[in-house]
């Protein structure tokens, strides 16, 4: 009978996941169940998308609080992406996602139900919670449960944000021909509830707490345990290392700690994830979320047309998310974000000066090669790249911290966009916002860090403190990560 191995700390837990060729079995269950609630996020951001035009036209909202509206939600998670972060760092990756889940059911149900523009806001706000939490701890425990040679595959969650949006408005479409009228809106917010539901409930039955979380707190028993639960890795839990017992001696990692991430190595790994989870939320929000009132402008005056023009536009962006794992492994995270970029800008430059003085069919490619250009590069690589970039006693911490800079965008995109576009009109705001892709192609190319270049941060830090203990989470631990 072969010896099992010893698990001694966070580098061997992350070295046996490393050592898989692939996830089957309960792991790619437990894998795509964390997806699921990056597919609710998106699910409920298409919802209020599909149906404002409707709900615009019934509760005779001003632009003001159309912008409002769209911008709730992730100004809220401009908050609660660090708060997400700092739960599950505190209390585990596993528990803030149900959280989320109980959350996002609240404010879908609220605002489905809504009389007035207040308690719809209101709904909007839950949800904003239950968005920022989710995210920075999705994209944390993807990166833990997942093989270093297969981390592509975390950027699958954009061709999963595009399924998302292209369901709901096919509900939508679904709802449109029931007849449901101006209310219409009411069953698009509210079907998001039910998708909360049922992964709330199949998250609360299946996941397991990440292996490498409960290491890094030392509890080894527990995490050889969770090893054989998703993986039926066999291991057994040995006398923890240096490592491991600097770390559980050492004070909690919290937002007091959150300096760690502008320091040392870890400082262009932060600048280089946020630039480019800004840039593709403010752009994608700006037009990418907008794409059922840009379908109206080139489709015409159709809820029906408008609303299909968006799933075809959306199609493409499924594409772009799938070609991201392929462009992200050949080319790495850095060029495949810079070369989208670039991408972007000469779509929205192209869109900017031609539009409605162009045939439909090339009004029509212009969003197609902007929602290609973004969902293949730094659509997908915005959180992917934090997710990776850190090692696990902050990379929850870290995940938050750029999904805040990328929230903030969000929320740029979504409230000023309308002003703009009310002062300028669409064809100028295009314009305007080819700054945006020009400025994260700069950083790219600028920051050279690249994850998928290097080694893992978990095993190069443990590596290093073999030979110097060091707190975790402390600067002296995040500067001696080397990127090799």
């Amino acid at each position: 009978m072969a010896q099992r191995p010893s698990v001694k700390g966070v580098a061997d837990v992350v070295a046996l996941i490393d050592g898989l060729g692939k996830i089957t079995g309960r792991a790619q269950v437990i894998w795509f169940l964390v997806f699921g609630g990056l597919f609710l996020d998106a699910y409920s951001n298409a919802a209020l998308s599909a149906g404002l035009g409707p709900m615009t036209s019934q509760m005779e909202l001003t632009s003001t609080q159309v912008s409002i509206l769209t911008a709730t939600a992730p100004a809220l998670a401009i908050i609660f992406n660090p708060v997400g972060g700092w739960l599950a760092t505190r209390i585990g990756r596993v528990p803030p996602l149900l959280i989320a889940k109980v959350f996002a059911i609240a404010g879908a149900l609220l605002a489905a139900f809504a009389g007035d523009f207040t308690v719809v806001w209101l709904g909007r706000v839950l949800v904003g919670v239950a968005y920022g939490i989710d995210f920075a701890v999705a994209m944390a425990l993807l990166a833990e449960y997942t093989p270093a040679k297969l981390g592509g595959r975390l950027n699958l969650w954009q061709a999963v944000w595009y399924v998302a949006t292209t369901s709901n408005l096919a509900l939508a479409l679904v709802f449109f021909n029931l007849d449901v009228g101006a209310d219409i809106w009411r069953w698009s917010v509210g079907s998001a509830a039910v998708v909360a539901a049922a992964l709330l409930l199949g998250q609360w039955l299946m996941l397991r707490e990440s292996p490498t979380w409960l290491a890094s707190k030392g509890r080894l028993d527990q995490a050889v345990v969770n090893l054989d639960r998703i993986y039926g890795i066999k291991a057994v839990a040995g006398k923890p290392d240096e490592a491991t017992r600097a770390a559980t001696e050492a004070p909690a990692i919290g937002f007091r700690q959150a300096g760690v991430l502008f320091k040392g190595e870890y400082l262009p790994r932060t600048v280089l994830s946020s630039v480019i989870s800004l840039g593709q939320s403010m752009q994608y929000f700006a037009v990418g979320w907008y794409l059922p009132l840009i379908s109206l402008t080139i489709f015409g005056e159709s809820f029906e047309k408008a609303t299909i023009g968006s799933m075809v536009f959306n199609a493409f962006g499924i594409a772009g998310g799938l070609l991201s794992a392929y462009f992200g492994r050949r080319l790495g995270l850095r060029l495949s974000s810079a070369a989208g970029f670039a991408g972007v800008f000469v779509a929205l430059l192209a869109m900017g000066l031609t539009f409605e003085k162009v045939p439909t069919a090339v009004a029509f490619l212009l969003p197609v090669l902007f929602i290609l250009c973004h969902s293949a590069g730094p659509g997908a690589n915005g959180k992917s790249i934090a997710a990776l970039s850190y090692s696990s006693d902050v990379r929850a911490l870290g995940t938050g911290v750029t999904g805040m800079v990328g929230s903030f965008g969000s929320v740029v995109g979504l409230y000023v966009f309308p002003q703009i576009k009310d002062s300028l009109g669409l064809a100028d705001t295009f314009l305007v916002l080819s700054v945006v892709p020009l400025l994260g192609l700069i950083t790219c190319l600028a920051i050279k860090w690249d994850p998928t270049k290097a080694a893992s941060p978990d095993e190069a830090a443990g590596q290093d403190r073999g030979t110097r203990p060091t707190p975790a989470g402390s600067p002296e631990s995040a500067g001696s990560v080397t990127a090799r």
